[in-house]
């Protein structure tokens, strides 16, 4: 994550265009409200040194109310790090072509111990 911190309003729905297919995914990352307007990078598993993807954590409202994600609308199909900081991982995830990967951001005050 990012020191980036963005002010963004609520997305509203239909804003996210997700690009499915082959060998392309997308990811969403769930976090919780302390989050928002954080970046949250990602990185292809095994790839720490190289440019990280990364994403604002918005509130998103849905009809039974609102939830706060980042959201990663077209990755190549893959194994990807989640990065807590710009030095420890919060976890992996793998993306797979066609489909939309989940990852719930860990729950607490430091990054998850192996």
């Amino acid at each position: 994550m990012t020191d980036h911190v963005h002010a963004y309003g609520p997305t509203g729905s239909g804003t996210v265009l997700l690009d499915l297919g082959g060998d392309t995914g997308a990811l969403i990352i769930y976090t919780g409200r302390q989050l928002l307007g954080r970046e949250i990078e990602i990185s292809p598993l095994g790839e720490d040194d190289r440019p990280r993807t990364h994403a604002a954590v918005r509130e998103r409202p849905v009809q039974d109310g609102t939830f706060h994600s980042a959201v990663y609308p077209d990755l190549p199909a893959g194994l990807y790090t989640v990065w807590w900081d710009e030095t420890q991982p919060a976890g992996a995830v793998t993306v797979t072509g066609g489909g939309v990967a989940e990852f719930v951001w860990p729950t607490s005050d430091s990054p998850p111990t192996d």
